[in-house]
């Protein structure tokens, strides 16, 4: 096992190290001068200058590179050009609402994507199984941003059950922040669900087939004691790894989601500082972002022995 955690941390510093370089190069190739965007249109080519010398942004390519992996190496993502704070402060002051956010869907994906994939793999060729199969190639071609607004419409303005946009006051309680969020939470978890039905179902019909299953039923087990002890655990080693991914995919989802929804979130952050070229904001997101996904995965190959005896790193 140290072995093994070993070689992931080798591999996670050097998966880290070339999303650095990715996000460097691309926050540079974006159009765009983030001193004339910060001193405005009336500004002078002196005093665009000037800034520039400030920032740093004056030198070589390279230089800046390697100024910012030293950060990196420390610790720190840098200063906001626009915020006047630390990268970091600026994620960790809005890290709760996306991390509720990407909790939300994560559920509302799972408890609709693995009972009704179980169901439909042992309901193979019913009125069911098609039923399920239809509803998870409707939900995978269905873009979050517009499930959103069809809830806003349907659920928000015509019949106000929810707010239509917002966090609600920073002084409300838990309650009322993730009344909020449901809207945005099932926009987000309600697409992402049909994936995670297509593998449970196509998991549990491989292990149904297998001799184990035959036999339990053949000593006269129970058809939910053969389901539940004999093939889901079994066939829930490809359904971790779609989740671990689904979780993935829904924090840059929640990108597109909380810009619908006016959500203050890491989304809302990570367009704003595209947009006002906030280079250290938009780099230090990004790596957060990626590191985050790197470690998910970490965390659902581990999650297999637990599922698994047989499995050995």
């Amino acid at each position: 096992m140290l072995r093994y955690l070993a070689r992931r941390a080798g591999g996670l510093v050097v998966v880290m190290l070339l999303v650095a370089v990715i996000v460097f190069i691309i926050a540079r190739v974006v159009p765009g001068d983030p001193a004339a965007v910060m001193l405005g249109s009336s500004a002078t080519p002196a005093d665009v200058a000037a800034l520039r010398a400030q920032l740093g942004l004056d030198q070589p390519l390279p230089v800046q590179f390697l100024l910012y992996l030293r950060q990196i190496a420390s610790f720190d993502l840098g200063n906001s050009l626009f915020l006047n704070r630390p990268v970091l402060q600026a994620l960790a002051e809005r890290a709760q609402l996306t991390t509720l956010l990407t909790l939300m869907s994560a559920s509302i994906a799972v408890l609709i994507g693995v009972p009704v994939g179980v169901i439909s793999a042992v309901k193979r060729g019913s009125v069911i199984d098609q039923a399920a199969t239809a509803l998870s190639m409707f939900g995978a071609s269905l873009p979050s941003f517009w499930v959103g607004l069809t809830l806003i419409e349907y659920l928000a303005v015509r019949h106000p059950f929810f707010p239509v946009a917002g966090w609600g006051d920073p002084g409300d309680g838990l309650l009322a922040h993730l009344h909020h969020l449901v809207l945005p939470a099932v926009a987000l978890g309600l697409p992402n669900s049909a994936l995670i039905i297509r593998f449970t179902r196509t998991s549990m019909l491989d292990v149904l087939q297998d001799d184990y299953v035959r036999t339990a039923r053949a000593k006269g087990v129970r058809p939910m004691g053969v389901i539940v002890h004999h093939a889901f655990r079994n066939a829930m080693i490809p359904v971790l790894t779609v989740i671990g991914l689904t979780v993935a995919t829904l924090i840059g989802g929640a990108i597109v989601t909380e810009t619908v929804f006016g959500l203050p979130g890491v989304g809302n952050l990570i367009v704003s500082a595209v947009l006002r070229r906030d280079y250290p904001v938009i780099q230090g997101t990004l790596l957060v972002i990626s590191g985050i996904y790197v470690l998910i995965n970490l965390a659902v190959d581990l999650l297999y022995a637990a599922v698994d005896p047989r499995v050995r790193f």
